[in-house]
């Protein structure tokens, strides 16, 4: 909740604090730190360290950015882009757990073929792939556009190549329940497939959707970063705290808060949510506790 909180306000902290915007740079402004002068960005290139004031709290980028500042609109811009693929998987689990496991035969031959080759490839390699593809030429499906850079793009392509995590799991799912005694009545009363997917299946398979849900945005969290990081995510001039671990690298000696700063916020979003998705489960399921415990 607290990098929620800091998230929702980065814009009262870049406006009334700090002054600047995430994409304004300053390479050639001057900052007071303890009475003296100093170059925002200096001559050899080296950006100034943390001030702890107002301005530069967290010190400046290679460009004279507020590294503070980029840091809370990276949180704003990894949770868009983890809810959204979160919600692409969910969708796209949803409908090909329930057909494989529903219809068995034919489609659930084709969709765990295609979820064999899916699992198959390295992740981060596919969405690497995807993302300098589609980075460069935008996504065009007929009315729909997306261009190049967009923050949809790494949703869009993190909910796609994550999808068999959830699928797999559901279609084994609806694969036992399909054999119901309530599935068989539904079927004996005339209800067709996809009525009974949606108002008998669907309903049962919701509490694995929800201890899942919060496990798919950590890790779509994480590969937004990883893809940054490469430079097939988020693109610049916005802020992405993969992007600044990668351009913190550069000056890892002599300004290590550059690539710190950043790395502490992923790594306290990935826990936190992977503790809120363990407390789901829980309290979906307090049986399993009891069983761990014994």
């Amino acid at each position: 909740m607290a990098i929620v909180a800091l998230a929702a306000g980065a814009p009262l902290y870049a406006e009334h604090v700090a002054n600047t915007t995430p994409e304004r740079n300053n390479l050639t402004g001057k900052i007071v730190v303890d009475g003296e002068t100093r170059d925002v960005v200096s001559l050899d290139g080296i950006p100034v360290g943390p001030t702890w004031q107002r301005e530069y709290l967290l010190g400046a980028d290679a460009n004279g950015r507020d590294v503070a500042v980029r840091l809370l609109y990276a949180a704003r811009n990894s949770l868009f882009i983890g809810l959204t693929a979160a919600l692409i998987t969910t969708l796209l689990g949803i409908a090909l757990g329930l057909l494989a496991g529903y219809y068995r035969g034919a489609t659930d031959w084709v969709i765990s073929r295609a979820m064999d080759v899916l699992w198959a490839v390295p992740v981060l390699l596919l969405g690497v792939a995807l993302g300098v593809a589609l980075t460069l030429g935008g996504l065009k499906i007929g009315p729909l556009e997306i261009r190049g850079g967009s923050l949809w793009i790494p949703a869009l392509i993190i909910g796609v190549v994550s999808v068999v995590y959830l699928a797999r799991p559901l279609r084994g799912e609806v694969l036992r329940l399909r054999e119901q005694e309530f599935v068989e009545a539904a079927r004996a009363q005339g209800a067709s497939g996809p009525r009974i997917m949606v108002s008998e299946i669907l309903p049962n398979i919701l509490t694995t959707v929800l201890v899942f849900f919060p496990l798919l945005v950590a890790n779509a969290v994480l590969l937004e970063a990883a893809l940054s990081f490469l430079g097939a995510g988020v693109q610049e001039p916005a802020p992405s705290w993969g992007l600044m671990i990668g351009s913190g690298i550069k000056v890892l000696i002599t300004q290590p808060a550059l690539t710190i700063a950043p790395g502490v916020m992923l790594v306290l979003s990935v826990l936190s949510l992977n503790v809120v998705g363990e407390a789901v489960r829980e309290a979906i399921n307090p049986r399993a506790r009891v069983r761990l415990e014994q």
